[in-house]
């Protein structure tokens, strides 16, 4: 019998993806992979087992029964549990830089774990980032967010009762998911700005149809590894924020997107920079998560300060489960594409994508960062 692999129920509270959609099993079955699916994980994504058992997948009645049939673990969200051991590898979400003990938990059972959240920004990844994928996904789904809370209509609409002006949006941050947020917000009509520490930003920004915002920060390097930005030192992140205040007056929305991996993210909007808003104003903060890019927002909850909306949505993927599975599926597959070899999992440690991805193995933790954390938090 060749390599099985196995897909279980997400548990992490509210997570309605699932990590393989049917469409996927051939590309897997092509691989020589058996693939195991507990019934009902991809249900509340769209996905009935029926679809899948059509594709070729063995359904499993528990998770218990998918782990004693496959050796590959698949998760969007990884979680430990009493039925991992030395035969399984775990390949998913884990936030490792943010939450190194369940890495260690993981390694204490003896399985190996992959952590999607440290796919290397090289070109030949790009087809396995998922934190792209699900990046694009957040960026629509704020603008929507936003649309829906805002007491405004997007778009100039010029009618028997009068002209309607477009409302303002501004966009903190443009990533992937600023990038997007910026797109979709134009495709419903309004005004929007963007703004990002990088200047070299500007241009992408611009091809889409939006005014880049333009701070003096005194040359301060604000790009890091990866291309990601970096944290700021506090005196260029308050000459920063003295600067948005003058721009935030004039919006009617503003979404925040920044965030720095494996640490707090950066504060862009301080209580006094949200009183200057028009009461109606929505704040859609995707950082909310890692800390919150506004000083007012609660993860999770929607908040009125000074009459401002300010929403802290959580896992916005999650909202939209049925394509943001297809596309965590298809970044999986590519991901597994480069591990197995003959239908058996061959790891290649001098390959940059299983090194930088590989945390546990052999039971210890083999990621030199993630080591680090660990470490810093025994000794703490």
């Amino acid at each position: 019998m060749g390599l099985a692999v196995g897909v279980l129920k997400e548990t992490a509270p509210g997570e309605r993806r699932v990590a393989l959609v049917p469409r996927a099993l051939e590309a897997l079955a092509s691989l020589g992979l058996q693939i195991w699916i507990e019934r009902g994980a991809g249900i509340e994504a769209g996905f009935p087992d029926s679809e899948y058992e059509t594709r070729g997948a063995l359904l499993a009645g528990s998770a218990d029964e998918v782990r004693e049939h496959a050796q590959v673990l698949l998760a969007v969200q990884v979680a430990d549990s009493p039925g991992l051991g030395a035969q399984h590898t775990v390949i998913g979400l884990c936030d490792a830089l943010d939450n190194p003990r369940l890495a260690a938990a993981i390694a204490a059972r003896g399985a190996s774990l992959f952590s999607l959240d440290l796919i290397p920004r090289i070109t030949r990844a790009q087809s396995m980032d998922v934190l792209s994928s699900m990046a694009t996904v957040a960026g629509y789904k704020a603008v929507i967010l936003a649309a829906e809370s805002l007491p405004r209509m997007f778009p100039l609409l010029m009618t028997a009762a009068g002209t309607v002006p477009p409302a303002k949006v501004l966009v903190l941050g443009a990533g992937v998911a600023g990038l997007q947020a910026i797109a979709t917000a134009r495709r419903l009509g309004a005004l929007v700005s963007g703004y990002d520490v990088r200047a070299a930003v500007k241009e992408q920004v611009e091809s889409l149809g939006a005014r880049f915002v333009s701070i003096t920060l005194d040359g301060a390097g604000a790009e890091g590894e990866g291309g990601y930005a970096k944290t700021l030192d506090e005196e260029v992140q308050r000459r920063q924020r003295d600067q948005l205040a003058e721009v935030m007056r004039e919006q009617d929305v503003i979404i925040t997107t920044a965030a720095v991996p494996g640490k707090r993210a950066p504060l862009l909007l301080t209580s006094d920079m949200v009183r200057v808003m028009s009461p109606g104003s929505v704040i859609v903060d995707l950082a909310a998560e890692r800390g919150g890019n506004c000083e007012l927002t609660r993860p999770g909850e929607r908040a009125v300060e000074f009459g401002v909306i300010i929403l802290g949505p959580v896992n916005l993927p999650s909202s939209v489960p049925y394509h943001a599975s297809q596309m965590y599926a298809r970044n999986l597959v590519a991901f597994l594409r480069n591990l197995i070899r003959d239908g058996e999992l061959r790891l290649n440690l001098e390959d940059e994508i299983v090194r930088d991805t590989l945390i546990a193995r052999n039971g210890e933790v083999v990621h030199t960062k993630v080591q680090a954390l660990l470490e810093t938090v025994v000794h703490a």
